[in-house]
C-alpha cells in the first residue's frame, strides 16, 4: 500500500507517485522528458534502468508534487519492478500506435499491475506516437478505446504537442487527488453508529437476567 500523501511540507499539498510502464521503444522516456522539461530534478540508477523525475503542478488551487518513475530498460528486470508497483498511486500504461505487439502486451502489463500494485491504484492507457503518418498506424483509436473500456480505465492519445502530454499527466493526477480527498473526508467523518444498534453491555445484562429467570 502506498503511504498517504504528506501535507506537512510547505511546498506542496499532495505528493503523488506515478509509474510509467510499457514495452521498450514505445516512447515512455520521451513522454516523461517532454512533461518534465524545464522543471524537474532527475537521477538515473544505471544498474536497473530506472529514471526518476519530479514536477510540481497546480490543480484546483492545490500544489501537487508528482514523483514520476520511468521503467526505461526495465523490461529485462521485470521481477525488480514489484517494489515500484507497490509504491505507485497511479500507473500510465503506454503503447506505440505503430507497433501492434506493444498494444497486445498491454494485457500482460495489466496482469502485472493486478499482481503487484495496490487495489485502488489509478490507471490510464496512453496511445503514444498518435501524430505519426497515418499510413504507419496499425492500432486504430477504436481498439485502444475498447481495451480501456474493457478494464474500466481512461484512454488518451499522445501526440507531439505539449498540450497532449500535459493532459495525460494532469488527468491521472486529478483523479488521484480526488481519490485522496475523498479518503480524507471519510476519515474525518466516520459513519455514525446506527440509532437502533444494540448496546453490547445492555444486551449481555438482558441475557443474564433472562438466564436467571429461567433457572429459578
Amino acid at each position: 500500500m502506498a503511504a498517504p500523501p504528506a501535507r506537512a511540507r510547505a511546498d506542496y499539498d499532495y505528493l503523488i507517485k506515478l509509474l510509467l510502464i510499457g514495452d521498450s521503444g514505445v516512447g515512455k522516456s520521451c513522454l516523461l522528458l517532454r512533461f518534465s522539461d524545464g522543471s524537474f530534478t532527475t537521477s538515473f540508477i544505471t544498474t536497473i534502468g530506472i529514471d526518476f523525475k519530479i514536477r510540481t503542478i497546480e490543480l484546483d488551487g492545490k500544489r501537487i508534487k508528482l514523483q514520476i518513475w520511468d521503467t526505461a530498460g526495465q523490461e529485462r528486470f521485470r521481477t525488480i519492478t514489484t517494489a515500484y508497483y507497490r509504491g505507485a498511486m497511479g500507473i500510465l500504461l503506454v503503447y506505440d500506435v505503430t507497433d501492434e505487439s506493444s498494444f497486445n502486451n498491454i494485457r500482460n502489463w495489466i496482469r502485472n499491475i493486478e499482481q503487484h500494485a495496490s487495489d485502488n491504484v489509478n490507471k490510464i492507457l496512453v496511445g503514444n506516437k498518435a501524430d505519426m503518418d497515418e499510413s504507419k498506424r496499425v492500432v486504430p483509436t477504436s481498439k485502444g478505446k475498447a481495451l480501456a473500456d474493457e478494464y474500466g480505465i481512461k484512454f488518451l492519445k499522445r501526440a507531439k504537442t505539449n498540450l497532449n502530454v500535459e493532459e495525460v499527466f494532469f488527468s491521472i493526477a486529478k483523479d488521484i487527488k480526488q481519490r485522496l480527498a475523498d479518503t480524507d473526508t471519510r476519515a474525518e467523518h466516520p459513519a455514525a453508529i446506527k440509532i437502533n444498534q444494540t448496546d453490547p453491555a445492555a444486551a449481555a445484562n438482558q441475557a443474564a437476567q433472562r438466564s436467571a429467570c429461567c433457572s429459578s
